[in-house]
């Protein structure tokens, strides 16, 4: 990341292309909020929103179901593509529980986040820490360099430390960060990606910006494609001001078709189609 002594994230907000991308998703948020279904109907557009961002993120972590599949299906203990939905459900749902920790202790929440998404899968001395030297990760989508252990817990910190200080950066550029430092450090053994488009969700509904929680980034993520995905993570682990910035865009683009998803969702209420 760009630094500066006082405000890193908000220096990397001015940079080229960043704040274009952030008026875009501004201004397209704006626009589903202002739905007359939004009115009435909230409650049914941020459920299916949670729906679709469930399944959006279980697709880049490799199990790409169909929407009426992860919609049917009960049982998520069965096999890897099964526990990696439930996994999926589960942190979505978790995602709105710790709103009101994330500002105080974000390493809490990031180690809540990885107990719920192992959900007993993992050696129970794994779950919930960042791991130590000499610890494996089990993340095949990402293959970026691993840092050890000890950047691991120096960055987080540094990356605590700012979210709990507070910054002035757009909603979208601390969301996409935070999304970003988590898929390069992989702190956990497991689940880092799932945890990280977690992570990226309760600063986009945290900071006001999607607030009712009906902007699934984790929609657009997947529409992009893995590929594009991980190219545009690739571009942040640069450190380059056109690499991050690339990957704040990406973000950025993936609300936007998280907006287009539940407009999608509020046209078909409206009509009584759903």
């Amino acid at each position: 990341m760009s630094t500066t002594a006082s405000d890193p994230l908000a220096t990397l907000g001015s940079l080229p292309g960043a704040p274009d991308a952030v008026d875009s998703v501004r201004k397209a948020v704006d626009r589903v909020y202002g739905h007359r279904v939004m009115r009435r109907r909230s409650n049914e557009v941020t459920a299916e929103a949670a729906l679709r961002g469930s399944r959006g993120s279980a697709a880049l972590a490799g199990a790409d179901w169909n929407l009426e599949e992860v919609r049917r299906r009960t049982d998520f203990s069965g096999e890897d593509e099964a526990r990696t939905v439930g996994a999926a459900l589960r942190l979505t749902a978790e995602a709105g529980q710790l709103l009101s920790i994330w500002r105080q202790s974000p390493l809490r929440v990031l180690a809540r986040l990885h107990l719920v998404a192992a959900g007993g899968a993992a050696p129970d001395d794994a779950v919930g820490r960042p791991r130590l030297a000499g610890e494996s990760v089990d993340e095949p989508l990402i293959e970026a360099p691993l840092p050890g252990a000890d950047e691991v817990a120096g960055r987080l910190e540094g990356l605590s430390q700012l979210i709990i200080a507070g910054t002035a950066a757009p909603a979208l550029v601390t969301a996409a960060v935070v999304h970003g430092e988590l898929l390069a450090l992989r702190p956990f053994g497991s689940h880092n990606g799932l945890v990280a488009r977690t992570a990226e969700r309760i600063v986009l509904i945290g900071s006001g910006l999607d607030p009712k929680s009906i902007c699934p980034a984790e929609v657009g993520h997947a529409e992009q494609g893995r590929a594009a995905y991980v190219a545009a993570f690739e571009g942040y682990t640069t450190g380059t001001p056109e690499g991050v910035a690339a990957w704040i865009a990406h973000c950025g683009h993936s609300v936007e078709l998280g907006v287009r998803e539940s407009t999608a969702v509020c046209e078909a209420l409206q009509r009584g189609a759903a």
